[in-house]
């Protein structure tokens, strides 16, 4: 599948921003929920195993990702949970069983059958959803780390996969907020980084999105606030679905505010 291409393209993006870096880094402090990014790496790892579980069968999945649950369950958060499984690995280490498992991950579903349906938290998946999902959030965490460490990341094509997530996840931003789910869906026109187009839906000159693929993809992970990006948005229904959207799985979760998510300006 191209989608396991592009997962491990983002991945070693993140591999190469950290791989020579004082061991020092791994213990900063990011933007996101005051993770470290230690924390970040360890998150990415569960999830990496978990997807590699699920490809193998439902038992195995549900075997390994109960635990979590039942946590989750219980009042714990993930990241008290995540640091169960992983205690027993330095920072360092950590970031390298992490980059192993990417590389299993995109050899995994580079073979599986796209439309198999896999086991998850929620409803089941398809593998090609599963392993954008994969590339999704490997993306969008780390979206902080590069913050964290004020690089600007060089970014691909293959942030189509997030937009075409994004888009696909329109209406699971109001269901999952009891929300009214509006009859118009808005047109969206964006330009990936190499300058080629994109589009989606019934072109309108009164309800759409428009602007940087990038930027979108950062509003709809909630990696930025719409009101630090430069897209353009217009109508009632696009408004609001760019103040809420939400492309990942889980209770509903509020974009950070304005101003809250950004790349740290290091001193020159």
């Amino acid at each position: 599948m191209e989608q396991a291409v592009d997962f491990l393209k983002d991945s070693r993006a993140l591999y190469d921003l950290m791989w020579d870096r004082d061991i020092r880094d791994f213990k900063k402090t990011t933007n996101f929920k005051n993770w470290t990014i230690s924390d970040v790496f360890g998150h990415l790892y569960v999830f990496n195993i978990a997807s590699i579980k699920t490809l193998e069968s439902a038992n195995e999945f549900e075997n390994f990702f109960k635990p979590f649950l039942t946590g989750l369950q219980g009042g714990k958060s993930f990241l008290e949970l995540q640091k169960t499984f992983i205690e027993n690995y330095n920072d360092r280490e950590l970031f390298e069983i992490w980059w192993q498992s990417s590389l299993e991950v995109n050899k995994k579903y580079l073979s599986a059958d796209p439309k198999l349906r896999l086991s998850w938290a929620g409803p089941t998946m398809s593998a090609r959803s599963s392993i954008t999902a994969r590339q999704m959030e490997t993306w969008a965490h780390g979206q902080e780390i590069f913050d964290c460490l004020g690089v600007k990341r060089e970014e691909g094509d293959q942030i189509k996969n997030i937009v075409h997530l994004g888009v696909s996840t329109f209406g699971w931003t109001f269901i999952n907020r009891q929300l009214a789910l509006p009859k118009e869906v808005p047109y969206v026109s964006l330009i990936l980084p190499s300058g080629a187009p994109i589009t989606y839906n019934k072109e309108s000159n009164f309800n759409f999105v428009s602007g940087s693929a990038v930027e979108f993809a950062q509003v709809v992970t909630q990696t930025r606030n719409i009101k630090d990006t430069s897209l353009k948005v217009k109508g009632l229904v696009a408004k609001t679905w760019m103040s809420l959207a939400q492309c990942f799985a889980g209770k509903a979760e509020d974009p950070p505010a304005k101003g809250q998510r950004h790349r740290v300006d290091l001193p020159k």
